[in-house]
């Protein structure tokens, strides 16, 4: 068994490797795996550094957007995952080119490959942001999609290239949509990383307008275990919902991490609202659930206590981040 992992040395992508290759997911217990990172500012081979001696993985620094180097390594591939991607919705806002390149034309460099390779599956990792905001209720994957942000519109536009390469060239794909991640090795730009580590040394915490922005958490072991599940059992062309079941403002959210990490209410510093806020995401999970028997296992209060305390032991791994 080959799988290629695309934005292997980032956040979820490491922790999937990380996973495969301890041991976690039954059905890969003896693959090869190759890791391929172009190791941008969110990339971070020290986050492989757990399974960096293993036999079983080989870590090439690349662009996805090589039609060469990616021609290459899906030969003779059994499963790509793909988590490689420019996500940091602020960023969108402040300059949108790389999402677009990245995100569209990465993603399609590596269909095509995949398609030309003949791979066994291909999954796409996208996100709930594709739907945009929703009032009540939540989003099933029959939906329409209708982003917000340069950073969503670039997701919504791969899962649909996703999608025309199944439907054209037959080539297995699934696409999986997941609420907001949390979890140790989160790059600090992020909100829970960026407050905890904020909170550890004493400075305010930025919450946008009035908090009431709501968001479903999703803790990065049980997204990786969907992925995992989607992967070995999911069915080629369908679209798969991975949620954490607990939603919170980010007021609510805020208020969480000052009580767990000892800080007063002080340390709420209000800052403008962001450019096209989505006011509430929320996905259901049924479909997961039924077909694959998924359901979340780690809880918000476990989740977030773990988290902390990973960041508080690893400051030599976060404050670098920050600095730069």
């Amino acid at each position: 068994m080959r799988i290629v992992v695309t934005g292997g040395a980032g956040f979820i992508g490491s922790h999937f490797v990380r996973q495969t290759l301890t041991g976690a997911y039954a059905a890969w217990a003896d693959a090869q795996v190759v890791v391929v990172d172009k190791l941008t500012y969110a990339g971070n081979e020290a986050n492989l550094a757990e399974v960096a001696d293993t036999p079983r993985l080989r870590f090439v620094r690349g662009d996805i957007c090589d039609g060469e180097l990616v021609g290459q390594l899906l030969r003779d591939t059994d499963l790509v995952v793909h988590f490689a991607a420019e996500s940091h919705v602020d960023r969108s806002i402040s300059g949108s080119e790389e999402f677009v390149r990245t995100n569209v034309l990465g993603t399609h460099t590596l269909l095509n490959a995949a398609a030309n390779a003949e791979v066994g599956k291909f999954i796409h990792i996208s996100t709930d942001e594709v739907y945009g905001s929703i009032e009540s209720g939540s989003w099933s994957e029959t939906e329409p999609l209708e982003p917000n942000s340069p950073y969503s519109a670039s997701k919504a536009s791969s899962d649909l290239l996703a999608r025309a390469f199944h439907r054209t060239h037959g080539l297995p794909v699934c696409v999986t949509r997941c609420s907001n991640n949390y979890g140790p090795y989160q790059h600090p730009e992020k909100v829970i990383p960026l407050f905890i580590t904020n909170l550890m040394d004493g400075r305010p915490v930025p919450l946008y307008g009035d908090g009431g922005n709501v968001r479903d958490w999703l803790h990065v072991d049980d997204h990786c275990r969907g992925i995992a599940l989607v992967a070995e059992n999911g069915r080629p062309g369908e679209v798969y919902n991975i949620g954490g079941g607990t939603e919170l403002t980010n007021l609510d959210l805020t208020e969480r991490l000052l009580e767990l990490l000892g800080a007063d209410r002080s340390l709420i510093e209000r800052v403008p609202d962001r450019k096209g806020h989505d006011r509430r995401y929320s996905v259901d999970i049924t479909k997961i659930s039924t077909e694959l028997g998924y359901r979340p296992e780690m809880s918000l209060e476990n989740g977030l206590e773990e988290t902390a305390k990973w960041y508080l032991t690893h400051r030599g791994w976060w404050e670098p981040l920050k600095k730069r």
